[in-house]
């Protein structure tokens, strides 16, 4: 006999909108956004987080979508890659990946770019070492750290007047 799975309804601010969804109580945030609601930007590589390909901000501070319960996000705001640019305008690190070449196939490239935001956001990276530490739970798989690193070097630490 199949047991019947009761789904539950949430309610998740995405990228500024409300979305009112059925889900299961296991359903992780990873999925609903890729699946439910077609957001496919957050990747999913290892589904354990340790690759960094899922990552997301939750109230601009980055995680990993695919270890976060979907209905634990529930009156947070959550920012995907699809709302980091405002009015047609790129988000400063977005702008400079595209400038900087800080990408080959583009799998990592929106988790890249979100942890680097959220960093930006908690004032964290106060040095070309400190950046990379922290930067480190986001996997390129084609190698370009030097070009994103480049990027978070020149965003970060200008913005704290080391340049």
């Amino acid at each position: 006999m199949t047991e019947e799975v009761h789904k539950g309804k949430i309610e998740l601010s995405i990228n500024g909108k409300q979305y009112n969804l059925e889900i299961r109580p296991w359903s992780t945030l990873l999925d609903v956004l890729r699946d439910q609601l077609n957001l496919t930007g957050t990747k999913k590589g290892c589904d354990h987080g340790q690759c960094g390909a899922c990552t997301v901000l939750i109230e601009g501070k980055a995680i990993n979508s695919c270890l976060a319960l979907a209905n634990m996000q529930q009156g947070k705001e959550i920012t995907t890659i699809e709302g980091l640019e405002k009015n047609g305008d790129l988000h400063p690190v977005q702008r400079d990946f595209i400038e900087k070449d800080a990408f080959q196939c583009g799998y990592c490239t929106s988790g890249q770019i979100l942890s680097m935001v959220g960093l930006m956001n908690m004032e964290k990276g106060n040095s070309p070492e400190e950046i990379r530490d922290l930067m480190s739970g986001n996997i390129c798989r084609c190698g370009a750290y030097s070009n994103i690193y480049k990027v978070a070097e020149k965003l970060i630490l200008k913005n704290k007047g080391d340049e």
